[in-house]
């Protein structure tokens, strides 16, 4: 899918020097100190200074130059329209893997973009491959010290990686990685794990290889996702309660090995594999500083830790019923936080799981459940039933779920009075929506 190419403005910041400036939504920068300029990083670059020259093009398609003095620390006071104004880097992979190869016909273009765009690493914390770098590219990475990045490794044996992303230069990993580590850049690392493939002694050897890289910052290791849509793709296994707990016991010893020599723990296992395993989390101070946490790791420690210390109420008035809607590996998380919010006076709660009818049974994570899933598992409640959905299940800005259902016409087609509230994973909102609805 192609995105317009282009410094659009899709808002102005209230009081700030865009809006003294009568900048308005849809204009494009243009230029910026009489540069073409290709994405936000560059824009930030030349906007540091204390004299800026700034060329507009407004909507009408006229020109405007203004020549602008301002503090060194002074914001514009806009929000572009994406991140990168000259066009993403499409991944050139072709991962055995790809979750995007599993998705289901007919949704929303967006769901069907293979970003591989090492500009979205450093701002947004993607994670990309490294394979579809120029030389030029590598170079701008470390005279801008565009760090940290976020790199999907998958495995260090290069034969093995050519093969598991389908790409005859996904095999100079290592390479690279040194590369910019001498730079100075600090990188965060993930492997998606597939049984029998690239664990094992593969595994072992990424762990190593990777631990004595001086920039690498974390190792993130994450079970495959598979989707009842993964048709003429190679047969991949999913992990099993035991096979889980072989993992766990393994990476247990590797972070007592790297606390011990590195003062770190280093490598993290998301908590996928401790919910397979029907194993508690970590505490919360092995996590260190949560390096990886946008990939699923320590997510439920976090929750459960926020929960711990956040002054609950001792009771509700008026009494109140809800409904806490999951996918199967939330049930792990939730079940305390759901005991707990079920002794607070006044308060009833109680947890539903809902298998996805959509992807499939294998597919557990609550932020792929769809509004049909949402009909599927509510349509035995009562009238009048209060809701609660994590956030994670809308598209961000928008109340509308992976299959394009807004929670409005969930709420219709139930046409039972239902109410459907989301809300983020955090204890103070999910006691505000409660208190609020």
């Amino acid at each position: 899918m192609k995105m317009k190419q282009c410094a659009e403005i899709l808002a102005i910041n209230p009081d700030s020097l865009a809006e003294e400036l009568e900048l308005e939504v849809g204009d494009v920068i243009a230029k910026i100190n009489d540069k073409n300029i290709t994405d936000l990083i560059q824009f930030q670059f030349e906007w540091a200074g204390e004299e800026v020259s700034l060329e507009i093009e407004k909507k009408t398609g006229e020109k405007e130059i203004y020549e602008i003095e301002k503090d060194y620390d002074e914001p514009l006071g806009v929000v572009f329209n994406q991140a990168v104004f000259d066009g993403l880097k499409y991944c050139q992979n072709k991962c055995l893997f790809c979750f995007v190869d599993q998705m289901a016909p007919n949704m929303r273009k967006t769901l069907y973009v293979k970003d591989d765009d090492y500009r979205l690493s450093f701002l947004q914390g993607n994670f990309i491959t490294l394979t579809n770098l120029r030389e030029s590219e590598i170079e701008r990475i470390k005279k801008e010290h565009l760090s940290p990045l976020y790199v999907s490794v998958h495995t260090t044996n290069g034969e093995l990686r050519k093969k598991l992303l389908n790409n005859p230069k996904a095999g100079k990993i290592l390479d690279i990685l040194k590369e910019l580590s001498a730079a100075g850049i600090k990188i965060h690392t993930q492997v998606v794990l597939c049984p029998g493939i690239n664990d094992g002694e593969y595994l072992e050897q990424t762990y190593l290889d990777l631990k004595d890289i001086e920039g690498i910052q974390s190792l993130a290791v994450v079970p495959v996702g598979l989707t009842k849509f993964r048709k003429n793709l190679a047969v991949i296994k999913t992990y099993t309660k035991e096979t889980a707990l072989e993992i766990i016991e393994w990476a247990e010893k590797r972070q007592q090995a790297c606390r011990a020599t590195k003062n770190t723990s280093f490598l993290w296992l998301s908590d996928e594999f401790y919910q397979l395993a029907d194993k508690k989390v970590p505490p919360y101070e092995i996590y260190e500083d949560f390096p990886q946490l946008e990939n699923g790791v320590g997510m439920v420690r976090l929750l459960w830790d926020d929960f711990a210390h956040y002054n609950l109420p001792e009771e509700i008035k008026p009494a109140k019923e809800f409904i806490i809607m999951t996918g199967a590996s939330g049930r792990y998380a939730l079940q305390p936080i759901v005991k707990r919010l079920n002794e607070i006076k006044g308060l009833q709660v109680e947890l539903k799981v809902v298998q996805n009818i959509f992807f499939g049974s294998t597919v557990t994570v609550t932020g792929l459940l769809t509004g049909g899933c949402l009909l599927e598992g509510l349509k035995d409640a009562k009238e009048g039933s209060k809701v609660l959905i994590p956030s994670v299940m809308l598209k961000t800005h928008e109340n509308k779920f992976l299959d394009d259902l807004t929670i409005a016409e969930v709420e219709d087609a139930l046409g039972k009075n239902i109410k459907i509230i989301h809300a983020e994973s955090t204890a103070k909102d999910i006691i505000d929506k409660i208190r609020s609805n």
